[in-house]
């Protein structure tokens, strides 16, 4: 797999204050030649408020493995149907014995590390070492220096200005440097239907009206939240949204037994944020009697979501705790329970919320190295060029090693269209063609988002699939870019207030080989070959999303989530205390509401192949090659997917249009889970 792959060690480097003085580090970083690690500096379109200046703060370098050559041939032959090593997956721990960094590398890095007073510590991974330090002494060691910055939205963050630099000799080695900014801000991708009013028509006895008819006009969308009108939609308590038993209907799941709804695999949530595990069991036995208990193992990493005194949050770093994202934890973990609720266990990995992205290198590292979980899925992440390319590339490390390893991992496209970056982003005060990180890295499976529009199956539990009626979510095309790429348009600001399935191409990582079949290499790409960072001349950028499902909010999902009184000791405000308890219940069904977004569509297909393994009795491993494998053949696609095409009023995602086969709004299409658990 010609992917130019990189690979690193992530170095947490702790400075103390005492060795050198910043003065007398420059000097020495100054005496011998430097050169600039590529990528590791993005213009910045905010105000600089000043020069950071902490005593305490850390880094990552991200270095080269030290067998690259063996990494890629490996993976090569894992993937490629009637190689000797077709899917002979790597134990727990092989890949840390097989492509740890050469101990010559680590070294020459701690060499130059300690010779300008920097303490490097090691902990249980080879990849990842910690310490502490000021910013001083970090600008010095890289020859940069990191400011502070508010952008046009009052958004306070700070970067290096120039690139990072290390000495020619270890040039070859780095790859990047995590922690130079702060801007790598994981954020859950759901979204709710708008609150309905309790005064709102009911169907009698005072339950909520199911026959609101989706929107066909803006004025009729913008009316939803005075109506009250969607939180009637599905089966679920007060027409809460869609069950169990109504999502496994319509996307044909087999009724094959325990071995179809995944017993004898694991799946596993990646979560930066705490739950109610009462609410799961109330969900669980609502759908599925008392006598089902739901198998939950909790796995907390640094600390976890709520240990803010015993944690380990990097120095300098902000981390956030408590139930600020417990509506998304709960989500996952129901939906998950929705499409495989016989697995061995769902493991919730879950630690702190961190600003410099470094506690989510820690879980993300963690659910590689324990290897327990055949599928993983992840809701939360952010735009591409917040999340930088030295987090990126820190990040594909760890998914190499899941994807040696046989597990499969999906992330959400996001909620915005095409404009990933408009929320939360804080390198730019406008709204540019953005897809978001990790759903673009190329070991990831992106999951976008469809809707179900006018289709709404009432009670009925065993619907069919709704042909024809299923269409990219961005309801009647509020989210527009006016298809500019630089998306100056009112339609942005719909984008992020009714949401849209996310899409685009990669700013960092070329198109990888698996990636192919028709409408690949969209003629509607703003970005042309080799204009992602790490693409070969002439390469094309990879692609989001591999696949959609529903993920519309006026057609989601029924969670329960009453949410929790625990006062969080963050110091940034209320915002991180528990979205469950200012979640507008369905009237008649308190706790209960449907939810959407790209956040649902990922626990969706980590379920689904958790289901697939199961019943195949092996792990699937990295699931885009069997899904483009299936998707380029047109007897397969047909009976695997649904291919979504535009309707008038839903055909795009703000920028990127429908289209036969593959597109940047759907990507390959929706699962038939039988065609992909079965054959």
């Amino acid at each position: 797999m010609n992917l130019g792959r990189r690979f690193g060690l992530l170095v947490v480097v702790l400075l103390t204050a005492g060795s050198l003085s910043a003065a007398t580090a420059a000097s020495a970083s100054t005496a011998q030649s430097m050169a600039h690690i590529p990528g590791s500096y993005l213009p910045i379109n905010a105000t600089k408020t000043g020069q950071l200046s902490a005593s305490r703060m850390s880094v990552e370098l991200v270095l080269q493995p030290g067998n690259t050559a063996g990494l890629n041939g490996l993976l090569d032959g894992l993937y490629t149907p009637g190689s000797a090593d077709y899917g002979r997956w790597l134990a727990a721990g092989q890949f840390d014995s097989r492509f740890a960094p050469a101990r010559a590398t680590v070294q020459a890095v701690t060499s130059y590390l300690q010779g300008r007073g920097l303490k490097v510590q090691r902990t249980d991974t080879p990849f990842l070492l910690r310490a502490v330090g000021s910013s001083a002494q970090i600008d010095a060691a890289f020859a940069t220096t990191i400011n502070n910055y508010r952008n046009a939205k009052g958004v306070r963050f700070y970067s290096n200005d120039s690139a990072a630099s290390v000495p020619d000799s270890l040039a070859s080695s780095v790859l990047g440097v995590v922690g130079l900014a702060n801007t790598v801000r994981l954020k859950p991708m759901y979204q709710l239907a708008p609150a309905r009013s309790t005064a709102s028509a009911g169907r009698g006895g005072g339950e909520p009206s199911c026959e609101i008819p989706y929107p066909t006009t803006l004025a009729e969308l913008q009316a939803i939240p005075a109506n009250g009108p969607f939180n009637g939609y599905g089966g679920g308590p007060g027409c809460s949204g869609l069950t169990p038993s109504q999502t496994n209907s319509i996307y044909n799941a087999p009724h094959a037994g325990p071995r179809a709804k995944g017993a004898g695999a694991t799946v596993a949530v990646f979560e930066l944020t705490a739950y109610t595990h009462s609410d799961i069991r109330h969900w669980a036995h609502t759908f599925y009697g008392p006598g089902y208990q739901p198998r939950l193992a909790d796995i907390n990493v640094d600390g976890g979501p709520l240990a803010p005194n015993t944690s380990q949050c990097p120095a300098g770093d902000t981390c956030v705790y408590g139930y600020g994202g417990d509506v998304e934890a709960e989500a996952d973990i129901e939906q998950d329970l929705t499409v495989a609720p016989d697995v061995n266990h769902v493991l919730v990995y879950n630690a702190p919320n961190d600003f410099d992205g470094q506690t989510s290198l820690d879980e993300y590292a963690t659910i590689a190295n324990q290897d327990r979980a055949d599928s993983i899925s992840t809701s939360w992440g952010l735009c591409e060029a917040d999340a930088g390319l030295a987090y990126a590339q820190a990040e594909n490390v760890i998914f190499e090693q899941m994807a040696a390893q046989g597990q499969s991992i999906f992330s959400a496209s996001g909620d915005t269209g095409a404009f990933e970056c408009i929320r939360d982003g804080t390198f730019s005060d406008h709204a540019p063609i953005e897809a978001g990180d990790p759903a673009t890295q190329p070991w990831v499976t992106g999951t976008g988002g469809t809707s179900f529009t006018s289709f709404d199956p009432g009670d009925q539990p065993n619907p069919n699939y709704p042909r024809g009626r299923e269409a990219v979510w961005n309801t009647i095309n509020v989210c527009s870019g006016n298809n500019s790429s630089t998306a100056a348009s009112t339609g942005i600001v719909d984008c992020g207030t009714y949401g849209a399935g996310g899409g685009g191409p990669s700013i960092f990582w070329p198109m990888p080989d698996y990636q192919r079949g028709p409408g690949v290499i969209s003629p509607y790409t703003v970005r042309g070959p080799s204009n992602c960072a790490l693409a070969a001349k002439g390469q094309p950028c990879r692609e989001t999303p591999d696949v959609s499902a529903n993920s519309d909010p006026l057609t989601g999902y029924a969670e329960y989530c009453t949410g929790s009184t625990y006062v969080s000791p963050n110091p940034l405000g209320n915002e991180y205390e528990s979205a469950c308890l200012t979640t507008p219940p369905t009237p008649g069904a308190p706790g209960w509401f449907h939810i959407g977004g790209t956040s649902l569509s990922a626990p969706l297909f980590g379920a689904l192949f958790a289901d697939r393994d199961a019943f195949q009795g092996h792990r699937s491993g990295a699931a885009n090659y069997l899904l483009y494998r299936l998707f380029d053949n047109p007897r397969t696609y047909t009976f695997a997917f649904h291919d979504i095409l535009g309707l008038p009023l839903e055909n795009n995602n703000g920028f990127f249009p429908v289209t036969p086969a593959y597109d940047e709004a759907t990507g390959i299409g929706t699962p038939n889970f039988t065609a992909l658990i079965t054959g």
